[in-house]
């Protein structure tokens, strides 16, 4: 394979580092974090790789630089969504489609951001699982503001799986582009909707009908035990 190298030039350390970065973002968005060596990040920048293990420690490091201002964007994008709605249903078509005009937007920081060749545990694995904790937990926020009174088990776990329903969509989506990224926006909306609005409409229901009684506050986790229990 032949590397496109950048004439070796004297540049402020900060000048490099930076060229350094915006290389080495493209290598691992492109093949990966598994097959993208030090070796071949010196060359395409035209540095030595002690050079390159002095400004960022090892590979692992390099990529934290590449990986985090990603995820910090994603989150913030998502963030800034919701808060500019005004309802909890807003709120989640909002987080949804900001999700995924992320990734049309920089696909490149959505490839570094979760790449299926990064190690399985270590910095780069908890610093990704933050990531996915930062969002789910916003997720799971804007279902607590709709299921009152609330199962905060059932919440945590539905929010975990709608984060990973929109990353599937999404790497189906960058495969195929059989959509834009608002139409597969909307099909996630329109598959999840319909379970919220019913979850929502079974505990006005009950809540309601046990106004005045003694009844307790629904739960909207599953009963426990079968039918004789």
């Amino acid at each position: 394979m032949t590397v496109n190298t950048i004439p070796r030039t004297r540049l402020p350390r900060e000048v490099r580092m930076e060229q350094t970065l915006r290389a080495a973002h493209d290598l691992f968005a492109e093949r990966g974090y598994g097959p993208v060596t030090m070796d071949e990040v010196a060359a395409s920048v035209g540095v030595t790789k002690p050079l390159l293990y002095n400004y960022f420690g090892n590979k692992e490091r390099l990529y934290l630089a590449c990986m985090e201002p990603a995820g910090d964007a994603l989150v913030a994008a998502v963030v800034g969504a919701v808060q500019r709605t005004s309802t909890p249903e807003q709120a989640l078509r909002s987080g949804i489609h900001a999700f995924f005009a992320f990734v049309d937007r920089d696909r490149n920081s959505w490839r570094v951001l979760f790449d299926e060749t990064q190690p399985l545990e270590g910095g780069i694995a908890l610093r990704v699982a933050a990531y996915r904790a930062e969002i789910a937990e916003l997720v799971a926020e804007v279902m607590l503001a709709q299921l009152t009174p609330p199962s905060r088990l059932q919440v945590d776990a539905l929010s975990v799986a709608l984060l990973g329903a929109a990353e599937a969509l999404v790497r189906w989506w960058l495969r195929t582009e059989s959509l834009t990224a608002s139409e597969t926006a909307e099909l996630l909306i329109r598959t999840v909707e319909p379970g919220l609005a019913a979850g929502v409409a079974a505990v006005r229901k009950k809540t309601s009908g046990s106004h005045g009684s003694s009844q307790a506050p629904v739960d909207l986790a599953p009963a426990q035990g079968g039918a004789g229990a």
